[in-house]
């Protein structure tokens, strides 16, 4: 489900391709568009929501700031079945790593063995890198590469965030949303002509990205607050076979075969993470 939603939302930010006005506009319509379940969510859960808490949903709006605003230079650049992959591929090589690191995950083999195909299929999705400089897409990797370290940084952060401050996922991911606006707030403010033109051009994508974005985030938060990171990190990256088909039949990019075949490697790494 998750997968889904991202692979989608992520469609809808390719054809939109636009940048900070853009992002303003989705992350400011998320308030309104989620706050109902938020309230329920604070509530029902009576979770206690102090100054670590709002740190904490802080800086997950500033690596997710930071994410989108990469993602869509790297969409105006290059192709969205390169970008997505490249981008999706690298976050769990960091998010691995750093569930070692800091917080003493120990996957076991088959578990590392599956986390490795899923991101070689990823990366064998991409093609030969010197066909990817032969087509001056250096720009939209180094893009795509950029947004992939935020991805392993705020999975890391996040992991912290739901499984041992215990904040509930509707809450954090909405109280990052209400920052994320903060954070972009001045910027859409001097650019105000371009963010009624944003609206006016690619609302039906905004109100996609507002509904999509925090459902497809939400889930993940919801499997990181019971599973290891290791594990969650690289399995979520199967919505990378979706990125390839959407690029391919609604954005008619090329070598497709190809990119499909590689995603075989995904499924075959996926199962071993459920095995392990």
């Amino acid at each position: 489900m998750s997968a889904v939603a991202h692979a989608t939302w992520n469609l809808f930010a390719k054809r939109a391709t636009g940048g900070a006005p853009f992002l303003w506009l989705a992350f400011t319509l998320v308030i309104p568009l989620y706050a109902p379940l938020a309230v329920v969510v604070l509530v029902l859960s009576g979770a206690h929501i102090g100054p670590i808490e709002i740190l904490w949903m802080f800086v997950n709006a500033a690596l997710n700031v930071a994410y989108g605003i990469f993602l869509l230079r790297g969409y105006r650049a290059g192709d969205l079945s390169v970008v997505y992959p490249l981008a999706r591929g690298t976050g769990p090589i960091i998010s691995l790593v750093g569930a070692v690191l800091l917080y003493g995950e120990r996957p076991s083999p088959l578990a590392i063995a599956g986390a490795v195909a899923i991101v070689a299929g990823i990366f064998a999705v991409t093609g030969d890198p010197r066909r990817l400089r032969a087509r001056g897409a250096g720009t939209a990797v180094s893009y795509a590469l950029l947004t992939g370290l935020t991805i392993g940084a705020y999975t890391l952060w996040d992991k912290r965030g739901v499984s041992v401050l215990l904040i509930p996922p509707v809450l954090y991911d909405w109280g990052a949303n209400v920052f994320r606006s903060v954070i972009l707030m001045p910027s859409a403010l001097s650019r105000w002509a371009e963010v009624r033109a944003e609206w006016q051009r690619n609302r039906a994508a905004i109100f996609s990205v507002a509904a999509l974005a925090p459902l497809a985030h939400i889930l993940v938060l919801m499997a990181l607050a019971i599973s290891p990171v290791s594990y969650v990190a690289p399995a979520r990256e199967i919505g990378i076979l979706l990125g390839v088909l959407v690029g391919a039949r609604a954005l008619a990019e090329p070598e497709v075969e190809r990119r499909l075949i590689a995603a075989a490697l995904m499924v075959a790494g996926v199962v071993a993470l459920a095995l392990g």
